[in-house]
Protein backbone atom coordinates (compact mmCIF):
# COMPACT_ATOMS: atom_id res chain seq x y z
CA UNK A 1 0.00 0.00 0.00
CA UNK A 2 1.34 3.44 -0.91
CA UNK A 3 2.09 5.93 1.85
CA UNK A 4 1.87 8.94 -0.47
CA UNK A 5 -0.95 11.33 0.33
CA UNK A 6 -3.01 12.43 -2.66
CA UNK A 7 -5.15 15.53 -2.22
CA UNK A 8 -8.72 14.32 -2.94
CA UNK A 9 -9.84 17.82 -3.94
CA UNK A 10 -7.49 17.88 -6.91
CA UNK A 11 -5.36 20.91 -7.69
CA UNK A 12 -5.97 23.42 -4.90
CA UNK A 13 -4.40 26.28 -6.85
CA UNK A 14 -6.74 25.71 -9.80
CA UNK A 15 -9.75 25.61 -7.49
CA UNK A 16 -8.75 28.88 -5.81
CA UNK A 17 -8.34 30.50 -9.21
CA UNK A 18 -11.82 29.29 -10.17
CA UNK A 19 -13.43 30.37 -6.89
CA UNK A 20 -11.88 33.84 -6.92
CA UNK A 21 -12.38 34.49 -10.63
CA UNK A 22 -14.69 37.21 -11.93
CA UNK A 23 -18.36 36.34 -12.10
CA UNK A 24 -19.95 36.16 -15.51
CA UNK A 25 -21.97 39.22 -16.45
CA UNK A 26 -25.69 38.76 -16.91
CA UNK A 27 -26.98 39.37 -20.43
CA UNK A 28 -28.77 42.70 -20.88
CA UNK A 29 -32.47 42.67 -20.13
CA UNK A 30 -34.85 42.63 -23.08
CA UNK A 31 -37.77 43.93 -21.00
CA UNK A 32 -37.44 47.59 -22.15
CA UNK A 33 -37.51 46.45 -25.78
CA UNK A 34 -40.65 44.36 -25.21
CA UNK A 35 -42.37 47.25 -23.41
CA UNK A 36 -41.44 49.65 -26.22
CA UNK A 37 -42.84 47.33 -28.87
CA UNK A 38 -46.07 46.87 -26.88
CA UNK A 39 -46.52 50.64 -26.50
CA UNK A 40 -45.89 51.14 -30.22
CA UNK A 41 -48.45 48.45 -31.07
CA UNK A 42 -51.09 50.10 -28.85
CA UNK A 43 -50.43 53.48 -30.48
CA UNK A 44 -50.73 51.99 -33.98
CA UNK A 45 -53.99 50.19 -33.13
CA UNK A 46 -55.40 53.41 -31.65
CA UNK A 47 -54.35 55.37 -34.76
CA UNK A 48 -55.94 52.84 -37.12
CA UNK A 49 -59.14 52.80 -35.05
CA UNK A 50 -59.25 56.62 -35.02
CA UNK A 51 -58.81 56.80 -38.78
CA UNK A 52 -61.34 54.02 -39.45
CA UNK A 53 -64.02 55.47 -37.17
CA UNK A 54 -63.29 59.15 -37.82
Amino acid sequence: MSDEYVDPSGNTEAFRSFAQGPEAEAPPSRLPLIIGIAVLAVILVALVAFLALG
